[in-house]
């Protein structure tokens, strides 16, 4: 279960950095339009620093073993999944997924959270798993 959560980190991390090269190239900060839609700056950085480092907190608990890595993994993980639901829910609510070529490729957005709903499963259950309680 280890390894299977490591792999679909990976690719939600892959497609994470398709979509902000996306969002980079169509302007970045200055590409956001209406105030309201906006996303701040700690939300777009935050979530992927905050998966990152998790990441590397769980590759760390499966080279040691280590029950308390596994948890701060986990938190780490959650803290990411709620700013990205956070991003995800502003993207709708703001029509983007509807617009034309500057909106994300609406595949690419649901396959990172399909890959990111599923680490969050498998590294609860490894998490658990560990029985740090």
């Amino acid at each position: 279960m280890g390894l299977l959560s490591v792999t679909t980190w990976t690719t939600a991390a892959l497609i994470g950095i398709y979509l902000l090269y996306l969002w980079l190239s169509g302007g970045g900060l200055r590409g956001q339009a209406a105030k309201v839609t906006r996303f701040p700056v700690a939300l777009i950085f935050s979530h992927p620093a905050l998966a990152v480092t998790s990441l590397g907190c769980w590759v760390a608990h499966l080279m040691t073993g280590n029950r308390a890595l596994a948890w701060v993994a986990f938190g780490g993980l959650t803290v990411a999944a709620l700013l990205g639901f956070t991003m995800f829910t502003r993207w709708l609510g703001s029509g983007r997924h509807k617009k034309g070529a500057d909106a994300f490729p609406v595949l690419a957005v649901a396959l990172h959270g399909v890959a990111g709903v599923v680490t969050f499963v498998l590294v609860f259950l490894g998490a658990s798993a560990a029985r740090l309680f």
